[in-house]
């Protein structure tokens, strides 16, 4: 019988050291065994967020993040993952937006999120990165999303959430949406600044606070997610 938790921490250390070959084989070997594609999903998480803590501390450079990038998306390409994706798509929890926002071009924890979200049940739609305002609102009037996520890296993509969260202001959405910020620079003042409902330093954080919000079928407060 495969043992979960040292399994799960070889996963995220193989993914932290960018071992792709190495961390593929495990992650198909312990599905193979049985193990939870979402429990492994968690696992390759928590591996590219030590990948991007490894940039900000100048150990890893852009190909690093590039190539972790990569490993991810190799990842939710594996057969089981895939058939895990069909299986639970017939019980949508709602309609997810995601972009970096205007002026930065980091992706790393918006791309975990939008994996972590689909293994959750959410239909996930990527605007990209550098993402004006008013593409935020446009995309939102088309498709109706529950949630509007707003990533940004940049100390400066405070400013940018804020023009984007006053975007929907002045169309007359805000009230129509709840809106969740991503990146590790966030504290609860810069959410209140904003005007966001919800802010996230941690994916796994991210999705409860999304899964919540949908449970609760009404528009929450700002709160703070460490």
């Amino acid at each position: 019988m495969i043992d979960q938790k040292n399994t799960e921490e070889i996963i995220v250390n193989l993914i932290a050291d960018l071992e792709e070959e190495s961390a593929l084989k495990r992650i198909r070997e312990a599905l193979a065994a049985g193990m939870s594609p979402l429990h492994l999903l968690e696992a390759v998480s928590k591996g590219m967020v030590k990948v991007g803590k490894l940039y900000e501390e100048k150990e890893y450079y852009i190909a690093d993040l590039i190539m972790a990038g990569i490993i991810f998306k190799e990842v939710l390409q594996l057969d089981q993952m895939q058939s895990h994706f069909r299986n639970i798509s017939a019980s949508r929890q709602g309609k997810v937006i995601l972009g970096t926002v205007k002026g930065d071009i980091h992706d790393i924890g918006k791309d975990i999120l939008k994996g972590m979200l689909e293994a959750n049940g959410f239909e996930v739609l990527d605007l990209g990165v550098d993402v004006p305002r008013e593409v935020f609102v446009a995309r939102f009037e088309e498709h109706q999303p529950d949630i509007v996520g707003l990533s940004g890296v940049l100390t400066s993509s405070i400013d940018s959430m804020k023009e984007t969260v006053d975007a929907f202001i002045r169309s007359g959405n805000r009230d129509k949406v709840r809106i969740i910020l991503g990146g590790s620079h966030l504290t609860e003042e810069a959410c209140q600044y904003i005007g966001a409902d919800g802010y996230a330093r941690d994916v796994s954080v991210g999705v409860k606070t999304c899964k919540e919000w949908m449970l609760s079928g009404k528009r929450k407060g700002v709160s703070n997610h460490d």
